[in-house]
């Protein structure tokens, strides 16, 4: 409605900037988001998907009819913010295992119709993408495990209903940790493992000469996840990462011509 208060023939620049420590990220969404409004808003960005960017830089200058800029602010900032704030959390932890062989993962902890933007985001922060959907893995988790009858069973069902498809097994223990081992997914799971707990899962992983990843989850953050990762885990899944977050502080203000 405020925007109607500008003359439609008036034009403006603009520049956004962060008032916080970030790592970009959104740029193809705030383009659209413009775009759509008016095709002749220019936008001249000083910095790159991914990028680290400090306190006070620009992201970029917009200039165009001032009445689509004003119209198209709030949708294009809230993307920005969101899968910046995405993108910064997990460079964040992806920095805080540097060295260590292991890969930080997001899940499927999404916010609701973000999750492409999000898992673009969490690339974009250094992480790396766990399984989409329900379509490129099958995870059997505990009451698939119960309904099935065994590990066996349900990892038997899914590679008959989905040949090809990688399976991962979620344990919660050392024995559900055998029998994982033996019916041989791509991935097991390790749920709510304590550090000595994982040491003896690769252990017992290595000695059985098992290809499967090794994925540590549940109770992780920033304070513990280079603890977790120096047990010898192939990757961290982080559902915090999506769906815990904290947008990032952006300010947007209109300079003369």
């Amino acid at each position: 409605m405020t925007a109607a208060l500008v003359p439609a023939t008036a034009r403006a620049r603009a520049t956004l900037i962060t008032r916080e420590a970030m790592v970009l990220c959104g740029r193809p969404w705030a383009e659209e988001t413009f775009h759509q409004l008016d095709a002749g808003i220019r936008i001249q960005w000083q910095a790159q998907d991914g990028d680290r960017l400090a306190a006070n830089a620009v992201l970029c200058v917009i200039e165009g009819p001032a009445h689509a800029i004003l119209t198209g602010e709030r949708c294009a900032l809230n993307f920005l913010q969101t899968l910046s704030g995405t993108a910064t959390a997990t460079r964040a932890h992806v920095a805080a295992i540097e060295g260590t062989g292991c890969q930080v993962l997001d899940t499927r902890k999404t916010v609701p119709g973000l999750r492409l933007a999000q898992k673009y985001a969490v690339r974009c922060g250094g992480g790396h993408n766990h399984r989409l959907g329900l379509h490129d893995m099958v995870l059997v988790k505990e009451n698939h495990i119960m309904a099935a009858g065994s590990i066996a069973a349900a990892v038997a069902a899914a590679r008959k209903a989905h040949p090809g498809i990688p399976v991962e097994v979620e344990v919660e223990n050392a024995g559900e940790l055998r029998e994982a081992l033996a019916a041989a997914p791509e991935v097991i799971m390790l749920d709510e493992f304590s550090l000595d707990a994982m040491r003896a899962a690769v252990a017992l992983r290595d000695s059985t000469g098992s290809a499967a990843r090794l994925e540590a989850s549940g109770s992780i953050d920033l304070a513990n996840i280079r603890s977790v990762a120096e047990t010898g885990v192939d990757c961290i899944s982080i559902g915090a990462l999506t769906k815990h977050v904290r947008a990032i502080d952006l300010s947007l203000r209109f300079q003369p011509l």
